[in-house]
């Protein structure tokens, strides 16, 4: 928003601009409505109780009044002129990455087969540190996340407030969503997302990504992984697949009525490493084992050794009203003359 008015340059110093500064034009005339009021034969009520100035019983005092009503209304008039404290409106262009990640919520992420201090943890609780490491350490990236099961729902699109998505991924548990494992719908929903976000910038694909993260295979939804793979190529977005969850029998939580877990049961692991594989390859993207122990690093040094695109991010002009400060003031002083103008 610019200023309704150019100002002179005294008026714009600093970060100060007045939003009505044609109410300046009233003080133009308090020299001349002083000078009438000062000629014996011309009455002029300058302000209630100016006839009182001239009487002989206050002339001390009223030496004083005048120059009180007159100060304030300076300032009151200054105050009509609104005075404003701005922020300088810039648009602001920052280098960063579009980034969607892809979460799987299917109930294979319960099997806990990694562990932390000593003990136990699922897939999920596993995996949710590199999620985090995505938010923490890519401060100039937007990011967004798709959840997915048996069917792929958007979580956020893409974001630059990581504070915020933070706090909706602490939220983020296994059997939000229905049972199974939809890895081409979760592709296709993701790929939607960075098709809008390109829309809003002017077309711009280069530096998208797709981070997928699951433990099994393809079992449910419309769309095939390959299809999406496809899709994803042809819009020239790498896709990085991540797979969690150890190979073989793998201990799986047993719960009692209440939600308590009694239990194990060993359950085989579904991995469909080959398909991550083709999916990364088909792409221009890598995939990842989550049990390596490098596998964050390695992640992050792909994508960083990727080109970044630029965004514009939206500034916004923060005005701050100077009015009080000068309609207080003023307002004090002109009452104050107008008491000491009363007769004694």
């Amino acid at each position: 928003m610019s200023p309704p008015l150019s100002l002179p340059p005294l008026l714009a110093l600093s970060n100060l601009r007045l939003e009505s500064p044609l109410w300046l034009l009233a003080a133009a005339a308090l020299p001349l409505a002083v000078w009438l009021r000062g000629r014996s034969q011309v009455r002029v009520m300058l302000v209630p109780f100016a006839a009182a100035w001239h009487r002989e019983s206050v002339a001390t005092v009223a030496r004083w009044s005048p120059g009180l009503a007159v100060a304030g209304l300076i300032l009151i008039i200054g105050a009509m002129a609104r005075p404003q404290k701005v922020e300088d409106k810039r648009e602001v262009r920052s280098k960063g990455y579009d980034i969607m990640l892809a979460i799987d919520l299917s109930g294979s992420m319960l099997s806990e087969d990694y562990e932390r201090d000593g003990e136990r943890i699922n897939r999920l609780q596993a995996i949710k540190p590199v999620i985090q490491a995505f938010i923490d350490r890519r401060p100039s990236d937007r990011i967004g996340v798709v959840l997915f099961s048996g069917k792929a729902y958007t979580l956020s699109p893409l974001t630059s407030d990581h504070a915020w998505l933070a706090k909706q991924l602490e939220r983020v548990k296994i059997g939000l969503i229905e049972d199974g494992t939809a890895i081409g719908d979760a592709l296709g929903v993701a790929l939607t997302r960075l098709d809008q976000a390109s829309r809003e910038a002017d077309g711009r694909r280069k530096g998208a990504f797709i981070v997928l993260l699951t433990d099994g295979a393809n079992n449910t939804g419309v769309i095939a992984p390959m299809q999406s793979a496809a899709l994803a190529r042809a819009r020239g977005v790498p896709i990085y697949t991540i797979g969690a969850g150890r190979d073989g029998m793998v201990p799986f939580p047993v719960f009692d009525d209440k939600g308590k877990k009694i239990g194990y049961r060993q359950i085989p692991a579904d991995l469909d490493e080959e398909a991550l594989r083709r999916i990364a390859e088909t792409t221009g993207g890598k995939f990842y084992r989550a049990a390596d122990s490098g596998t964050i690093e390695s992640a992050f040094q792909s994508i960083d050794s990727s080109q970044k695109i630029e965004f514009q991010a939206k500034s916004y002009l923060v005005t701050t009203e100077l009015f009080s400060w000068l309609a207080v003031p003023g307002l004090a002083l002109f009452g104050a003359g107008a008491w000491l103008s009363k007769p004694r």
